[in-house]
């Protein structure tokens, strides 16, 4: 094993680090939310549909305050309470603004940017990059939640964003976070690595689905390995967890042993699936694989997953 297999796990996957106090019992307090409201240092995270928006400074600041937000056209009934940074109190809502990404588009007063580009750019703090990762996935979910699904009236925010209320039925709507397996299935020195045609060209990554009502994550693991790969697995293990706001799951990531070996690919979750030994698996990791192909980059689980067989094989 070549030392630079050693040092893989040079930077953490992304979006583990919020440390806010989301004070989740004053959600119902409003004069203690309109008191953080009129802080100066408050922050407010601004989202359009796909996009986070900031002010044009360097560095850049996770938020605007309350007088900007509210000129770029957000409303204040509708600002998500996020918590309170622990190291000095300064409170973070978030809210969602009526602009496509266009929309704002060669304003030089803004800087329009994708969340899991700010990740691979590094562009904040863990802390900051968890806190606007609790924030897209709320934002998420009150721009595709504004009706009852009940009655189809339109829902009020309660409970500071944490709760949509039904003002017709009184039907209560909570946010939702979807719940996905990622696995790292293995026979022996050998990983299974797919590539779904949605990735850039060159990419293989681990297996993954959605889990289903009623499945235990090991059956997820074995499920969706079977489907997309016609692999059987045995033992399954869950290995570690990382929310993915994309746009709002929780990444349950395991590793499994197969009980088969013949891969035959039967839906069009794959392009391309293969079992990769360990030194073509470094080739892909270095970006000396004689294809061009290669693994996802270190803010996600999934090279969490791959690192971690790699060293494993290393000892």
């Amino acid at each position: 094993m070549r030392a630079s297999a050693a040092g893989l796990r040079a930077m953490e996957m992304s979006f583990l680090g919020n440390t806010l106090d989301r004070q989740s019992t004053r959600r119902g307090d409003k004069p203690y939310l309109d008191e953080l409201l009129r802080r100066p240092e408050t922050q407010i995270v601004l989202s359009t549909d796909k996009t986070l928006v900031f002010a044009s400074t360097e560095p850049l600041k996770v938020g605007h305050d309350l007088n900007s937000a509210i000129e770029l056209g957000a409303d204040p009934a509708e600002l998500v309470f996020l918590g309170l940074r622990p190291e000095n109190g300064q409170a973070v809502f978030a809210t969602t603004l009526p602009h496509r990404d266009e929309d704002l588009e060669g304003r030089p007063e803004l800087h329009i940017q994708d969340l899991r580009n700010l990740a691979l750019q590094n562009a904040f703090s863990e802390q900051d990059l968890g806190a606007l990762a609790q924030a897209r996935a709320l934002i998420h979910w009150h721009r595709t939640h504004t009706h009852c699904s009940r009655c189809g009236e339109k829902t009020v925010m309660a409970e500071a964003g944490y709760r949509r209320d039904c003002p017709s039925c009184t039907a209560p709507h909570f946010p939702r976070t979807d719940p996905c397996v990622i696995m790292l299935i293995t026979d022996g020195d050998r990983a299974l690595l797919g590539r779904p045609a949605r990735l850039p060209e060159g990419v293989y990554t681990t297996l993954a689905g959605f889990m289903e009502p009623g499945e235990t994550i090991e059956q997820a693991v074995r499920r969706e390995t079977l489907e997309e790969s016609g692999i059987q697995v045995g033992e399954v293990q869950l290995i570690s967890n990382q929310p993915w706001p994309f746009p709002a799951n929780l990444m349950l990531g395991c590793v499994g042993s197969a009980i088969s070996k013949d891969i035959e690919i039967e839906d069009d979750e794959l392009e391309d699936c293969k079992w990769c030994d360990r030194e073509e698996v470094i080739q892909m990791v270095e970006g000396t694989h004689p294809d061009g192909h290669r693994i996802p980059p270190s803010i996600s689980i999934a090279y969490e997953l791959i690192a971690g067989w790699l060293e494993e094989g290393s000892r």
